[in-house]
C-alpha cells in the first residue's frame, strides 16, 4: 500500500484485517477454514490493545502475554516479527485517533472435536475504532463464579462465551462490566477488566492467585503507584471507599455504582489515572 502524500489526506477505516499472510483491504475477504479449531473449541488465545496517533501501547507487553497464554495452550510462540509487520501493514495511512488492534492466534486446522489441531496455527491481525471510555462506570456483580482452579485461569483465551453471558447480564442491568467472585467467594475480576478498590486511602487488588487475569493495565499499575494484593470479599469491596476498573482500553476509569452500592468523589482514583495517563503517554513500550 502506498504512503500517503501532503495533498492525499490520510483515510480512517473501520475495520482492517490482516489474515494469511497478507492485508485484505476488504474485511469479507479475510477467512479462516470451517475447521479451525479457533472456531471449533475455542482452541486459541487473543490480545486486544490500545492504538492512538502516536501509536499501538505496550505492543511489547501484549506480545509476550499472547506467548504465555499460547504456552498454556500448549501452542508454539508467535512469530512477532510477523505480527509486528503486520500491525504496521495495517497502520499504514491510517488516521487513528482511537482504535483498537486484535490480535488472534489459534492451534489451525483440526477436527470436529476436542482432539488435538492439525496446524498449522493460524494467525489474524486486525485493526478497528474505538470509543473513549465514559468518566465513570456501573458494574454488577455476576450470578456465576470464576475457577481460579481451572486450565484456563489466567490465560486470554478465544474460548470466551462465558465472559459474553456475564457481560450480557451486564448490559441487560445497565451496568457496562459484570464482576465475578471465584470459587472461594472473593473477588476476582471483570469480563475484560482488573477491578481495584480503596480502603481507607490505600489501593487493594485481588491477586492473580484469585483467577484474575494479568492484565497489562493492572500490571502498570501496580508498577507505577503502591498497591496491595490480597483476597477481598464482597462485602469488604462493596465497603469501600472508591472503585475502578482497569483495562486496555478503559486505561483507570471510577465506578460510581456497584450493584445497590453508590461511590462518591474518587480522589485516589484519579491520582492512579493522572499516573497512569502521564508515564503511558511519554512511552509507548513500557
Amino acid at each position: 500500500m502506498a504512503s500517503a502524500t501532503t495533498d492525499q489526506p490520510l483515510r480512517t477505516t473501520p475495520l482492517r484485517v490482516w489474515a494469511g499472510g497478507r492485508l485484505h483491504d476488504d474485511p469479507e475477504q479475510a477467512v479462516v477454514a470451517v475447521t479451525d479449531h479457533g472456531l471449533v473449541v475455542g482452541d486459541g488465545v487473543f490480545e486486544a490493545l490500545k492504538v492512538t496517533a502516536a501509536g499501538p501501547f505496550a505492543l511489547r507487553r501484549h506480545l509476550e502475554r499472547l506467548d504465555r497464554s499460547a504456552a498454556s495452550l500448549g501452542l508454539p510462540p508467535a512469530d512477532h516479527g510477523v505480527i509486528r509487520d503486520a500491525v504496521a501493514q495495517l497502520l499504514e495511512g491510517q488516521q487513528v485517533e482511537l482504535g483498537k488492534i486484535r490480535i488472534t492466534y489459534t492451534a489451525g486446522r483440526g477436527p470436529l472435536g476436542s482432539g488435538a489441531a492439525y496446524g498449522p496455527q493460524t494467525l489474524v491481525v486486525a485493526l478497528d475504532a474505538a470509543e473513549a471510555p465514559a468518566p465513570s462506570t456501573v458494574v454488577v456483580t455476576a450470578p456465576w463464579t470464576r475457577n481460579e482452579h481451572g486450565a484456563l485461569a489466567g490465560v486470554k483465551s478465544t474460548s470466551y462465551a462465558e465472559n459474553v453471558r456475564v457481560l450480557a447480564h451486564a448490559t441487560e442491568r445497565g451496568a457496562s462490566e459484570g464482576l465475578m467472585l471465584n470459587t472461594a467467594g472473593h473477588l476476582c475480576e471483570g469480563t475484560g477488566s482488573n477491578v481495584f478498590v480503596v480502603l481507607d486511602g490505600r489501593v487493594v487488588t485481588p491477586p492473580l492467585a484469585a483467577g484474575a487475569l494479568a492484565g497489562i493495565t493492572r500490571d502498570l499499575v501496580l508498577e507505577w503507584t503502591d498497591v496491595e494484593e490480597r483476597d477481598l470479599t464482597l462485602e469488604e469491596a462493596l465497603g469501600a471507599d472508591e472503585v475502578f476498573l482497569t483495562s486496555s482500553l478503559r486505561d483507570v476509569q471510577p465506578v460510581h455504582r456497584w450493584d445497590d452500592t453508590t461511590f462518591g468523589d474518587h480522589p485516589v482514583t484519579d491520582a492512579v489515572a493522572r499516573t497512569f495517563a502521564e508515564r503511558s503517554a511519554a512511552d509507548l513500550e513500557p
